[in-house]
């Protein structure tokens, strides 16, 4: 079993930044791609970043291209989420995800592993 624990979530004014924490316990995230999505009130789970095995490949969705940065830390079996620039648009809960693969997916229903979420709420 892998167990996903997120952190860094918060309170902030838009214009600053964040960086969320993703812990995985049980198993080494070395070879799993891993995943950020995120969830508004009311809408439904969006892609936000990925990053292959290695952290070689990146993928971000575009309205976060730019922005935000993913990372990860083998060694340390985290992976983490720099989110600069913040708007009230990135208002969500932040959810880490681990797949069982080395290439990266946008697609939420390829990963297999899933944190209980972080709140990032970003006021005006």
């Amino acid at each position: 079993q892998v167990q996903l624990v997120e952190s860094g979530g918060g309170l902030v004014q838009a214009g600053v930044s964040l960086r969320l924490s993703c812990a995985a316990s049980g198993r080494t995230i070395s070879s799993a791609a891993m995943g950020w999505f995120r969830q508004a009130p009311g809408k439904g789970r969006e892609f936000v970043a990925a990053i292959s095995w290695s952290g070689s490949s990146t993928y971000y969705a575009k309205s976060v291209k730019g922005r935000f940065t993913i990372s990860r830390d083998n060694a340390r079996n985290t992976v983490y989420l720099q989110m600069n620039s913040l708007k009230p648009e990135d208002t969500a809960v932040y959810y880490c995800a681990a797949r069982t693969y080395r290439e990266v997916s946008t697609n939420e229903k390829q990963y297999d592993y899933w944190g209980q979420g972080t709140q990032v709420t970003v006021s005006s």
